[in-house]
């Protein structure tokens, strides 16, 4: 998408673990996969400014030469890094929410065009839910590991699928992104 406007730019929010000792062995590559697939396509990589998966997603978009900003919880650049223990690196803006982690997720989520989540614990769930309940497309890495494989048996229970019909499952993270793409082209406006 090449646009002098960078407001055109896809937005692509990566949720996940940021304490990965659940994820499967391959969530690493998926999440810098995932990452450059981003960048590739011009689009602007979203996260939670913090550790785990996303961090590896950015880690991806960056090598990739993409552009990538981080919602942060906390209030400050120092807070962010002394209260929070989050790092700053691999990331071109951070904005400072100081809404603390719950908050923050609704920012991040409702940010992005669209949400990709990856090997996930609970705050992955909240983000998940957050979009689930905007109607927001998102696309779900399976196998991945921790919370992410519930998500099926999730949305099942919850008797509501038909609420959000844009969700995508996809062990394959270029595949998932180029499904999750269509589904957001759907919704945008059209540009002259």
């Amino acid at each position: 998408m090449s646009d002098k406007h960078i407001h055109h730019k896809l937005k692509f929010c990566v949720s996940g673990a940021a304490e990965t000792g659940m994820c499967s062995e391959n969530a690493l590559e998926n999440g810098k996969t995932i990452g450059r697939e981003i960048a590739k396509m011009g689009a602007v990589l979203v996260n939670g400014a913090t550790s785990g998966f996303p961090y590896w997603a950015a880690i991806g978009a960056k090598e990739a030469g993409g552009f990538t900003i981080g919602i942060s919880p906390a209030e400050s650049e120092r807070e962010h890094v002394d209260r929070y223990k989050l790092p700053l690196d691999y990331m071109d803006m951070v904005v400072y929410t100081g809404m603390g982690y719950s908050a923050r997720n609704l920012l991040l989520t409702r940010t992005a065009d669209a949400v990709i989540i990856g090997c996930g614990r609970i705050g992955t769930l909240n983000e998940f839910t957050v979009a689930f309940e905007d109607g927001k497309p998102i696309g779900i890495l399976e196998e991945d590991g921790g919370t992410t494989n519930l998500l099926d048996e999730i949305i099942e229970a919850s008797h509501r699928s038909q609420d959000n019909p844009n969700i995508v499952f996809e062990k394959d993270p270029k595949i998932l992104l180029k499904k999750l793409t269509e589904l957001v082209e759907k919704g945008k406006v059209k540009k002259d």
